[in-house]
């Protein structure tokens, strides 16, 4: 008698189980590549649910997050976040590492209009908060912006983190402008969060103590980051117990 063997796991799986909006695969990716990658994915998508405590519709935003493999990539970027399109894509062959930061993009940007009641069209809620948006008051609000404020301020609330200032002096000395804004210091953040979960997943966040970004200080560090992981940990907890409470 043969043994029979299961068939790999697709992202049809992957978009019947976290209902994504659609999923667009390259056609210069091959079923090796599709499958490979489908089940890394699958896996990281598990995985950080576990790390938020949240249910599937948290992950695909209800249904609002469309996801891309092989398609649109951008040279040298394993993954990237498209509020345009609300799209998230990863690279074909992509490093592992990213899943996490570019969720957090999306996030950002889908919570925008539901924390603050003034959120120009497209601005992240991270951008928002930074150009004093009117809240929208609401206890689980009230939870992300501690989130907020416990990575771009001081402990005392009066100046900016040692996150931010290690940021914009990276800026400083490269001449940009891209690790001291708001939604990438909060999608790295969020990063350390996920690491600090221990869900032992490096296709979905890559090390965010050791690396040499963490190094220079871009990633939260001592009582920052214990601050960090503490307001993240109460504020997705409290949005998965509401939603299951809700069904």
């Amino acid at each position: 008698m043969l043994a029979t063997t299961s068939s790999p796991l697709s992202f049809v799986e992957v978009r019947r189980r976290f209902d994504f909006r659609s999923i667009s695969i390259g056609r210069w990716v091959t079923a090796a590549e599709r499958d490979r990658s489908a089940a890394k994915f699958y896996s990281a998508l598990v995985d950080l649910m576990s790390a938020l405590q949240c249910p599937e519709l948290v992950i695909s935003l209800r249904g609002s997050l469309s996801f891309q493999y092989g398609i649109g990539g951008r040279p040298g970027v394993a993954a990237h976040y498209d509020p345009g399109r609300r799209c998230f894509s990863l690279a074909k062959n992509a490093g592992p590492g990213s899943i996490a930061h570019e969720w957090f993009h999306a996030f950002d940007h889908y919570l925008a209009d539901k924390v603050y009641s003034d959120c120009p069209p497209g601005m992240f809620a991270s951008k928002a908060w930074l150009s004093d948006a009117t809240p929208i008051a609401h206890s689980l609000n009230d939870k992300f912006y501690r989130c907020l404020n416990a990575i771009m301020l001081a402990e005392n609330e009066q100046q900016p983190s040692a996150l931010f200032k290690a940021s914009a002096e990276v800026d400083r000395k490269l001449g940009t402008n891209y690790y001291s804004k708001p939604e990438e210091l909060c999608a790295r953040a969020f990063e350390a969060f996920v690491f600090d979960s221990q869900v032992n997943n490096r296709f979905l966040v890559g090390d965010t103590l050791n690396n040499e970004e963490a190094k220079l200080g871009l990633y939260p560090q001592g009582k920052q980051r214990q601050l960090i992981c503490q307001t993240f940990g109460d504020y997705f907890s409290l949005l998965g117990a509401a939603l299951k409470n809700k069904h």
